[in-house]
């Protein structure tokens, strides 16, 4: 356990007594304090390369206080592990120039930099860049990424071992501070683990043979690095419900490397990483899990095994870091997913300003194939074109009417008033949040409000009062004499599928609790997110029997692989039946129940439905009404220039009069992290 009353003071820190704010030695390495970012595919790179963007991404983490970034994902060391998740190409010296300008950088901002190495084993995909087969230690396939690996034969294994050398010595040539291998799942864990290896030679069977392939792939690491740059492993702690390996196993796999000296860091991971619910439960827990729910059999771990130990699995706000550093159960915090939504938490720490966070509201957004994209810092990815920091305007400020207060108004507000306008932001709601409120309705979903909880907080601290209750027309705005208008009134339900659609309920209805929901229920997803399982929840938990009909070949095609696999589980243990590819045509009404019509889109087969209700999820479509009033008493008759926006210049005004811009479902029906990224990308630069 760290006692902080005997360490230093880092300097500039206000808070010197924070474990989390205490310097960490590891040999000749010193980290400033013990929070860091690990290895994620990020979807930055480009041509395999970690280029300007990817860099960016990463140095405004360092400009932001953390200690360590680890960077590069699943890096590949050689060809047949081939990219699959954005990658990047440690296997050929093109990459040694951009190290090199990348560890400048972030050494310039007093952070460290290391890479993750790998080969991706049974995981890579045989259809894919060279078309080369998959590699294992056994011919087994994984349920994941499905190829039939080829048995490694021992030609095989020394030439994976050499492009692991030659990969970890690139880093070092490109001035990197050290590496990790990835063992959990990918090619070293296949060999680690009787359940991925079923060997019979010098490299299968006792845990001495199985732990052979990762020693020497350290062993080779190290003869080519030398002793002062770091090697680390993340390794997994245990392989949880769907492994081979548990914990007192993993801890004597971890004791053989340790003897050796092949490594100086576990990075530790708990479960395996074979199928979406493993994932999205053990390895990387998303919403609706504990937060920080491995620490103490990480602690554990790092008791018996003795080394430093990195440890990150939704460890999203400080107090868990705090707690999981101060207790001794881990060295070092990886506050990844909790850095995409905030770069600057750890500088906002030692300002004291912990409370001014932007909260990971674990939404795993930055896991889906938008990465790494918040789903409420529009910022983070964007780094060459959008600011974390709002700056000051140099131009004299704007009176600024913002209607509407769900994300996207609020987050209009935000910008708007830290660039130093006066802003007015009304919603006729009692309270702030929009459609927002309702998603965070579902007990699971429940952390979703601290996006607006963070912004309400923003504007306070800028002056800016919320005015709900506020419903206002086109009089009411134009007396308040704006320069600017942006209205971000959001949308209704759209309920329009054909004959019928009187008799239906929204899901606003069903969540918002705004109808009784009957005994026997029909539910139709059009969109394919989050609105449609949600409902089916609610119905379901009410005691309805739950009839679910999509538009689309499966559930939840617009959300994560983690919400996904949250839902199909729970239609699962519900009984829930998802019929897919069916489009509502019509409903009618039958005596007292409802009818409803549905066309096979793939059969063109119709099937009636007989339900006490029937609730549809088709998205939303805009309320123009106010917009349609203003726009011709505007300066830009509300159009708001595409070019202008996409290059971060202001918007061309030829008259007189105020700006009208629409933003969020105002606009059309998207996601949240479209919504905050119009109010973001227009009104930075106002």
């Amino acid at each position: 356990m760290i006692d902080p009353t005997n360490l230093p003071a880092p300097d500039g820190v206000s808070n010197p007594r924070d474990p989390l704010l205490q310097p960490l030695t590891i040999g000749r390495k010193r980290f400033r304090n013990r929070i860091m970012s690990t290895s994620h595919a990020s979807g930055l790179q480009k041509d395999g390369l970690p280029q300007d963007a990817y860099q960016a991404y990463h140095v405004e983490k360092a400009k932001g206080g953390l200690a360590l970034s680890m960077f590069g994902g699943s890096s590949n060391v050689d060809r047949d592990s081939p990219n699959i998740f954005s990658q990047l190409d440690v296997g050929n010296d093109a990459i040694i120039p951009h190290f090199q300008k990348f560890s400048d950088a972030m050494h310039s901002e007093g952070a460290l930099l290391m890479c993750q190495l790998t080969h991706l084993g049974r995981r890579g995909d045989p259809y894919v860049q060279d078309w080369l087969p998959a590699i294992a230690p056994s011919p087994l396939r994984e349920t994941l990424h499905r190829a039939i690996p080829r048995e490694m034969d021992e030609y095989d294994i020394e030439r994976v071992i050499e492009a692991y050398a030659s990969a970890a010595r690139r880093c070092y040539e490109g001035g990197l501070d050290g590496i990790e291998t990835l063992s959990s799942g990918h090619l070293i864990g296949q060999f680690l683990s009787p359940k991925t290896n079923k060997r019979t030679d010098r490299f299968g069977g006792s845990l001495e043979n199985r732990c052979r392939f990762a020693l020497m792939v350290h062993e080779r690491i190290r003869k080519v690095v030398g002793a002062d740059f770091l090697i680390g492993m993340r390794f997994v702690v245990d392989e949880g419900s769907d492994g081979a390996m548990d914990a007192d196993e993993c801890v004597a796999a971890a004791l053989v490397l340790k003897q050796v000296g092949a490594v100086d860091f576990f990075n530790a991971l708990y479960g395996t990483i074979d199928t979406f619910r493993s994932m999205a439960e053990e390895n990387m827990p998303g919403m609706g899990s504990p937060l920080a729910p491995w620490v103490h059999k990480v602690g554990r771990f790092r008791k018996e095994v003795g080394l430093p130990v990195f440890h990150a699995a939704r460890i999203s706000d400080l107090a868990s870091a705090r707690f999981a550093v101060s207790e001794g159960l881990v060295d070092m915090a990886g506050m990844t997913r909790a850095h995409i939504a905030d770069p600057y938490l750890v500088a906002k720490l030692a300002r004291g300003e912990e409370d001014q966070v932007r909260p990971c509201v674990g939404a795993t957004h930055c896991q889906s194939q938008y990465r790494p994209k918040c789903l409420h810092n529009a910022a983070s990815g964007r780094e060459l074109s959008l600011p974390h920091i709002i700056s000051k305007t140099t131009a004299a400020s704007r009176r600024s009417v913002v209607v509407g207060a769900g994300p996207a108004g609020l987050e209009a507000a935000r910008v708007l008033a830290q660039r130093g306008h006066d802003v007015t932001i009304v919603d006729a709601a009692d309270q702030p949040g929009g459609q927002l409120r309702l998603a965070a309705a579902g007990n699971w979903r429940r952390d979703l409000i601290g996006i607006i909880d963070w912004r309400v907080a923003e504007l306070e601290r800028s002056g800016v009062h919320v005015q709900c209750n506020s419903y206002v027309d086109e009089n009411d705005i134009l007396a308040l004499g704006p320069d600017l208008v942006i209205l971000a009134n959001g949308a209704i339900p759209q309920t329009e599928f054909g004959p019928g659609s009187e008799h239906v309920s929204t899901v606003w209805d069903i969540v918002g609790r705004q109808t009784k929901i009957a005994p026997e229920v029909l539910i139709y997803d059009g969109t394919g997110r989050h609105a449609g399982p949600i409902a089916a929840e609610f119905t379901f938990d009410a005691g309805s029997i739950v009839h679910y009909y999509s538009i689309d070949g499966s559930l939840g095609q617009e959300m994560t692989y983690s919400e996904t696999t949250r839902f199909k589980k729970k239609f699962a243990q519900a009984g829930i039946i998802g019929n897919f590819d069916q489009r509502l045509i019509e409903v009618e009404r039958v005596a007292n129940r409802l009818r409803a019509t549905l066309l096979n889109e793939l059969t063109q087969e119709r099937k009636m439905v007989t339900v006490d209700q029937v609730v549809v999820e088709m998205g939303s479509v805009p309320v123009n009404d106010l917009f349609e009033a203003l726009r011709a008493k505007s300066a830009n008759n509300g159009v708001t220039d595409i070019d202008a926006l996409l290059k971060g210049k202001l918007q061309p005004v030829s008259q007189p009069g105020f700006e009208l811009h629409r933003i969020g479902d105002a606009l059309a029906s998207r996601n949240v992290h479209a919504a905050i990224l119009d109010a973001l990308r227009l009104c930075y630069i106002m």
